[in-house]
């Protein structure tokens, strides 16, 4: 009969769609997702170790905490890639799956953080928390809710030395966030630092006119005197030789996001270790986790300078100096790379020049580096990274770069109060 036929047809149909239907991809994830917020083994995927896997990837929670105040991935997470690095599944079976929405209020001393001046001032649990925000900052859509969190605040970033990055990165945070922007470039020569005004009458003034300021500036130490005559925010985006703590951040989020912990690694640090104020930061951001030990390699000139030493060995951090690039290449988890900087040398140019291209990553050292293992470089780079390393997926560095926008959003919101 006719209800019968139908039944059968029907029947037939659904048995016709779910042949039909796209089988899941298992290789794209390492673990799926399902509602009651537990990792599924199901769609495990047991690649080589190093080897990249492709697909859209998920962002899961593999943050975990012990009492030695250590951030790790659980046992048995990897990396996996296809998109951008900050996107990463490392989870096991039990794990939760890391929240997509937007945090609120800070529990950790962040909820106090007025400024940001040097790396000293972040323990590992206010990083762990900064992360988890910078990871929801990573899924903002234009036109969404969070997109519009600061409406109405403006940010002013003063900048008295070249920037790229730093500066785009902060103005495209607080583009996305909805917030308004008041940027000079080269303000040494553009502002009225030009006519004799001083720096804490010009940040007085700027105060007026913006919620929170970004300061680049050419004297080590500059970033403080400004936070010291401002009532509003200050974030150091880099004061001469001394400290880019933003940097340090955006740094130790990609080491996490690559290697998915932050905790039991070996870091070599290469290039202009007196005059690079990003490895200055790294060095003293990383004592906040354990069992992490530093390989320095750099010419005489530019060695590291003594008080990070000293830091380091206060707070029983082991490091060693090294003029091998390739016997330490081939220990470390992270190869840190850095230009010599020709700015700070002044007049001394023969010093500059007998420095610059003694140590190079190139394809000779990328073949000494374990295949877990990753390079990393605040950029600009001119030739101390060769073009050909652009291409292993070990080289992280763009990837690095991305990662600022994430970290300096999460920032914003923080010292914002959002």
């Amino acid at each position: 009969d006719f209800k019968s036929n139908w039944e059968r047809r029907a029947l037939d149909g659904a048995r016709h769609n779910a042949r039909r239907r796209p089988r899941a991809r298992a290789f794209r994830v390492a673990y799926s997702c399902p509602r009651d917020g537990r990792a599924s083994p199901h769609s495990e995927s047991k690649p080589a170790r190093g080897v990249i896997e492709r697909g859209p990837p998920v962002i899961m929670n593999a943050a975990v905490t012990n009492n030695n105040n250590t951030i790790t991935a659980p046992r048995g997470a990897r990396r996996v890639s296809g998109g951008p690095a900050r996107r990463v599944a490392a989870v096991t079976r039990g794990a939760p799956c890391r929240a997509t929405s937007m945090p609120g209020t800070p529990t950790t001393k962040l909820k106090d953080l007025k400024n940001c001046i040097e790396a000293q001032q972040f323990d590992a649990e206010m990083l762990k928390e900064l992360f988890v925000i910078a990871d929801a900052m990573a899924e903002v859509k234009p036109g969404s809710p969070e997109s519009r969190m600061l409406q109405g605040f403006n940010m002013a970033t003063l900048f008295y030395e070249p920037s790229t990055r730093t500066r785009l990165s902060f103005e495209g945070a607080m583009g996305k966030l909805g917030g308004g922007i008041l940027s000079t470039e080269s303000a040494g020569e553009y502002s009225s630092a030009a006519k004799g005004e001083t720096l804490e009458d010009t940040i007085r003034t700027v105060e007026g006119y913006a919620d929170i300021i970004v300061l680049r500036h050419f004297s080590a130490g500059a970033a403080r005197r400004a936070a010291n005559a401002a009532d509003t925010p200050v974030i150091n985006a880099g004061d001469g030789p001394g400290q880019h703590p933003t940097q340090a951040l955006l740094d130790t989020y990609t080491i996490y996001n690559e290697l998915g912990r932050l905790e039991n690694l070996k870091i070599g640090l290469v290039g202009d270790l007196a005059n690079g104020r990003t490895v200055r930061s790294l060095a003293s951001m990383m004592t906040n986790f354990s069992d992490v030990s530093f390989y320095f390699i750099a010419p005489d000139v530019v060695k590291m300078g003594q008080d990070i030493k000293d830091e380091l060995d206060e707070k029983g951090i082991a490091w060693e100096e090294s003029e091998d690039l390739l016997g330490v290449a081939s220990e470390v988890d992270v190869l840190y790379q850095t230009r010599i900087q020709k700015e700070r040398f002044g007049d001394r140019l023969d010093e500059y020049e007998a420095c610059r291209g003694i140590y190079t990553v190139d394809a000779n050292v990328m073949d000494a580096m374990r295949r877990d293992a990753i390079v990393m470089h605040p950029l600009p780079r001119l030739d101390e990274i060769t073009t050909e390393v652009d291409s292993d997926p070990r080289a992280a560095y763009f990837r690095q770069a991305r990662n600022g926008l994430y970290v300096r959003m999460a920032l914003l919101k923080v010292l914002l109060k959002v």
